[in-house]
C-alpha cells in the first residue's frame, strides 16, 4: 500500500490550514492586501523550492525538457496563485473550516471526474456508486460546517 504517501498528503492538507492563517496575518500586516501576501507566500515558497534543488542536487530542467512542456500545463502556477490569493481572501472572512472544507468538495468535484476520464496523465478510475456516495457523504459534511 501507499501509507506513507497517504500521511504524506495527510500532513500536507493540514498544513494547508496553518498556510490560510499565516497568509492572513501577512495581508493584515500589509494593510489588507490579500495579493500581497499571496505574493510573498510564492515568493518564499519559491525560494524554498530553489533552496530544496540546490540541497538535493537536483538537475534543474534543461531549455529542450522547458520547450515539450504542452502550452496548457503551465497554467498550473496560475491555479496555484489563485487558489493561495482565493483561501488568503476567504479565510480570514468564513473560517478555516468552512473555506477548507468548500476547498476540498471542490477538489473532490473535480478529481471524480479527472479519474473518470484519466484527464491530465492520471490513470483512469471510472467512478462507481461507492465513490459517488463516498463524494456525497463529503458535499453533505461541507454544507453543514459551511453554514
Amino acid at each position: 500500500m501507499h501509507s506513507g504517501l497517504y500521511l504524506l498528503a495527510f500532513v500536507a492538507g493540514a498544513a494547508l490550514v496553518l498556510q490560510v492563517g499565516m497568509n492572513a496575518v501577512i495581508g493584515q500586516a500589509f494593510g489588507g492586501n490579500s495579493i500581497g501576501a499571496a505574493f510573498v507566500n510564492f515568493t518564499v515558497g519559491a525560494l524554498g523550492l530553489f533552496l530544496v534543488l540546490l540541497a538535493t542536487r537536483s538537475a534543474f530542467p534543461q531549455r529542450g525538457q522547458i520547450a515539450a512542456v504542452p502550452a496548457w500545463a503551465w497554467f498550473g502556477g496560475l491555479i496555484g496563485a489563485f487558489y493561495v490569493a482565493t483561501v488568503t481572501i476567504a479565510g480570514p472572512r468564513v473560517g478555516a473550516l468552512a473555506v477548507l472544507a468548500l476547498t476540498v468538495a471542490g477538489q473532490m468535484a473535480a478529481s471524480l471526474a479527472v479519474d473518470h476520464f484519466g484527464l491530465l496523465g492520471f490513470p483512469r478510475e471510472p467512478v462507481t456508486t461507492i465513490k459517488l456516495f463516498g463524494a456525497a457523504l463529503l458535499f453533505v459534511g461541507v454544507l453543514i460546517v459551511a453554514r
